[in-house]
């Protein structure tokens, strides 16, 4: 910019004839440009992966199953969780309505409904490339009839974006689970300790400890398997009787709470990372891996610290503007009153 539009400029500034354009009024392709840069905090997370996966599908879990290769599978209730768990080799991912409560603060399962279920779904599904990827039926949209759970089914896959659903319930869902499978979309059962009923089953205790118990698990397994689930979930089971259930169906297991005998096994992710507050109870069948919590509290604490010091943002976290540009704004706004 030539010393002679400068000097205009100055002057025009000074008379109060020339105002700065607000930011809203420029034209989109200015406004475009100045963000493409994307010096913006809001930079996205789904970078590509370092190691890229082929799709798991159904015929993949099918394979890991024949070969006795045990299937790994976690919960993750938005992108970020999705994402480091579909870069971190997950086989399956399982959109569990576990979220009401790590996710969205409600006191249990039951409290969730299926739009929040579909939005989760949603999220989770952008970020899992190579994943099966599963969403639960949260409770209130199955069970009335065959029919209401087709409807919801056909909602999570098309809305939720994800290649099947997961439902509780043993021999009593068996004309529901047909329904569903009958259309095309796969189910992942869940016996045992099924949380969307813990009221008539006592609250959050171990199932299959008598031999009655035992071959009810056993009963509702073969009658999911035969109704046309992939796969079926057994929580909180002794793990010789998951074990033999095991041994007794042609379709893979995931255990939660139901010992190495399994096909496969399955954890809440905020459990096993350890993104919770100290003195939260767990299972006693979780495993603590990591501390996310931990971490994340030392390093907001040393962030708001260096705030407060100043010492936050330092020289190499600021962008250079060239000296003789600053010192010619400084001499169009020194003195002035821009109100």
């Amino acid at each position: 910019m030539s010393r002679v539009v400068l000097s205009s400029m100055r002057s025009a500034f000074q008379q109060g004839l020339l105002r700065p354009t607000p930011l809203a009024s420029l034209p989109p392709r200015v406004l475009l440009s100045q963000t493409q840069a994307r010096w913006s905090s809001h930079s996205p997370l789904g970078t590509p992966s370092v190691n890229p996966r082929k799709k798991v599908t159904l015929g993949t879990l099918r394979s890991l199953y024949q070969k006795q290769e045990p299937i790994t599978m976690i919960t993750a209730h938005d992108f970020p969780s999705a994402h480091v768990a579909d870069a971190a080799g997950m086989d399956m991912v399982l959109v569990g309505d576990s979220l009401a409560m790590v996710a969205l603060g409600m006191e249990d399962t039951s409290e969730v409904v299926l739009e929040e279920m579909i939005l989760h779904c949603r999220s989770v599904a952008r970020a899992t490339k190579a994943a099966f990827t599963v969403g639960d039926l949260p409770m209130g949209c199955y069970e009335i009839a065959p029919e209401q759970a087709l409807e919801s089914a056909i909602r999570v896959i098309k809305e939720g974006r994800v290649q099947g659903i997961k439902l509780e319930g043993g021999l009593e869902m068996a004309p529901t689970i047909a329904k569903i499978s009958g259309a095309g979309i796969p189910v992942l059962g869940h016996i045992g300790l099924t949380p969307q009923r813990q009221h008539s089953l006592g609250g959050f205790r171990v199932q299959g400890k008598t031999t009655v118990g035992a071959l009810k698990v056993l009963e509702d397994a073969l009658a999911v398997q035969e109704a046309g689930c992939f796969a079926v979930v057994l929580e909180a089971v002794p793990a010789e009787v998951a074990s033999l259930v095991t041994k007794k169906l042609h379709i893979p297991t995931i255990g939660i709470g139901a010992g190495s005998g399994c096909s496969g096994q399955v954890l809440v992710q905020v459990d096993m990372s350890g993104n919770f507050p100290p003195g939260r109870f767990l299972p006693k069948f979780v495993k603590k891996y990591g501390d996310v919590w931990g971490e994340s509290y030392k390093a907001i604490e040393t962030y708001k610290t260096e705030v407060k010091s100043r010492a936050y943002p330092a020289q190499e976290h600021t962008y250079p503007m060239p000296k003789e540009e600053f010192n010619e704004f400084e001499s169009l706004v020194e003195g002035r009153n821009l109100a």
